[in-house]
């Protein structure tokens, strides 16, 4: 897949719109309410569906494209309805155009070969995965300069590894021990963040974690807590959604409407941060 910039960005009269990149961090601006109606505008026969999210900070009327072809526009609050659909139908076609890249590439994701220049994620930032060989040190996993340096104590025998997979099983063994060890850090250290919401616990509870397919976190009937190392991948403001998830879990064992009402007072804004998670979520799990 061809490289792409960060982010595309047109500004005018106080308006801007924004491709937001496979490779980028979602934002954490400060979100006070969501209008949860979904708006809809027309380019030809596509229809083209929009969020509005308002926020307290805001300036100026900003659309994202995201990579699950999300549309959000985000506005300050004294804005009116009608100025945000005009607003909006004056960049359908930008819209319009980035939806078809993003859809075209949702085909072209494939598994991970854990070569160099291949992305990595951690703590929402995007890395370049470098892979070297050094016979004087030992296998290691570390930050290096922007890069995600994987270092390999031989090179495979060329003639038993033609395709290249015992030296890529070797960089992913790497790899998942190192993000297992910083989701053990990380993790722990967030649950003491986020841990005085949940007034209802009298104590920390225990977790521990399991890579999984399609779950970020999960809760047992004793309230011990299980989460995705691959959380790590995702912004802060991501784990705390996850970990403030499981922690309502420990007092509503369901999805009923008391516990998003407990979710909506530990976390107001945690649709926003759901769907910035869930629209990374095919990146951060790729292997």
């Amino acid at each position: 897949m061809a490289n792409r910039p960060e982010h595309k960005t047109a500004s005018n009269n106080g308006v801007s719109a924004t491709r937001v990149s496979n490779h980028s961090a979602p934002s954490n601006n400060t979100l006070t309410r969501s209008n949860d109606t979904r708006h809809h505008l027309y380019y030809g026969q596509d229809k083209i569906s929009y969020e509005v999210i308002q926020k307290d900070k805001a300036r100026k009327l900003r659309i994202k494209v995201y990579p699950d072809q999300r549309v959000v526009v985000s506005v300050p609050m004294q804005v009116t309805d009608e100025f945000i659909h005009q607003s909006v139908q004056k960049r359908v076609r930008w819209i319009w155009q980035h939806l078809q890249d993003f859809a075209k590439q949702k085909t072209d994701v494939l598994p991970k070969r854990y070569v160099s220049g291949e992305p990595q994620f951690y703590l929402g930032r995007r890395y370049v995965l470098k892979v070297i060989v050094d016979p004087e040190q030992a296998a290691n996993v570390k930050l290096i300069r922007g890069k995600l340096t994987v270092t390999l104590t031989h090179s495979s025998n060329a003639a038993d590894d033609t395709d290249g997979s015992d030296r890529a099983t070797k960089v992913k063994s790497l790899l998942d021990s190192w993000y297992h060890t910083k989701a053990k850090t990380i993790f722990a250290e967030r649950l003491a963040a986020v841990l005085p919401q949940a007034n209802w616990l009298h104590s920390s509870p225990t977790f521990k974690i399991l890579s999984m397919k399609k779950q970020w976190g999960s809760c047992s009937a004793q309230g011990n807590l299980v989460l995705n190392p691959h959380l790590v991948k995702a912004p802060k403001e991501c784990i705390d959604y996850v970990i403030l998830h499981e922690l309502c879990h420990i007092k509503e064992h369901n999805h009923s409407e008391r516990f998003w009402r407990l979710l909506s007072q530990v976390m107001p804004h945690w649709k926003a941060v759901k769907t910035e998670l869930d629209s990374m979520a095919e990146l951060y799990l790729n292997e």
